[in-house]
């Protein structure tokens, strides 16, 4: 199996990525924002001691506190340093409104490989043939964003029902309110572009003939490979 990290770096032709070091950083310092680390209201490290941390130049890490700040995880004062924006959530909140695209898409870097797995495990013919009809209306939408969206989600929950697993597929269907909740409605237009909608059609047949041929490792590397790259291009977009 391919490392998480080579697909992550792994080039793909059509698209600008954000750059591989900035994406390491800015995982780094989201995980100690997010473990209270740096708590709530608490100033980082200024700029040249965070670049002398992790080897990277002051323009770097102006990069990386942009995209923090982009996710609502700091604020950056003119004069006085980057605080930590970030609350806890509590019980009260909506989770919903609350789980930036990038979040949802962690979530889903977490378990779809394992909805794979099991997908190939247990899916029927019948469940293939659901899923094989969810990626053509993926293919027809004709560049239209809001088609996609709706196609892509119907992919991924006949991936989930493909499991035979409740519990996964109860889980999904949480990640699929996410998607429709207003933050990801703006962050589509932007996202979908017609290349990227083609280039996510081409992994998802892919993925689909993998499935089918019942061959685990491929379609675990195609699923890694997809959901990391739409995580970067999320990055790039914000």
């Amino acid at each position: 199996m391919v490392a998480d990290t080579e697909l992550r770096s792994a080039p793909r032709s059509g698209t600008n990525r954000i750059g591989v070091t900035t994406s390491k950083v800015v995982a780094q310092l989201r995980r100690r924002i997010l473990e209270g680390e740096y708590a709530y209201e608490e100033r980082l490290p200024a700029e040249r001691n965070l670049a002398a941390e992790f080897n990277v130049s002051r323009g770097t890490i102006r990069s990386v506190l942009q995209i923090l700040e982009q996710q609502h995880l700091v604020t950056r004062q003119i004069g006085s340093g980057t605080y930590v924006s970030h609350k806890e959530i509590t019980n009260q909140q909506e989770i919903s409104s609350i789980t930036s695209p990038i979040e949802m898409v962690e979530v889903r870097i977490a378990i779809e490989p394992q909805l794979v797995r099991l997908a190939i495990a247990n899916a029927s013919s019948r469940d293939l043939e659901e899923l094989r009809d969810a990626l053509r209306q993926c293919e027809a939408c004709d560049g239209d964003s809001e088609k996609f969206a709706r196609a892509d989600t119907a992919f991924h929950m006949a991936l989930a029902h493909c499991s035979k697993n409740k519990l996964m597929y109860w889980l999904y269907e949480r990640i699929s309110e996410v998607r429709r909740h207003s933050q990801w409605r703006g962050m589509k237009s932007k996202l979908l572009t017609p290349e990227r909608m083609n280039y996510y059609n081409s992994q998802h047949h892919a993925l689909y003939e993998a499935i089918a041929s019942r061959d685990t490792a491929r379609a675990v590397k195609l699923i890694k490979e997809h959901l990391y790259g739409v995580q970067d291009d999320l990055l790039e977009t914000e």
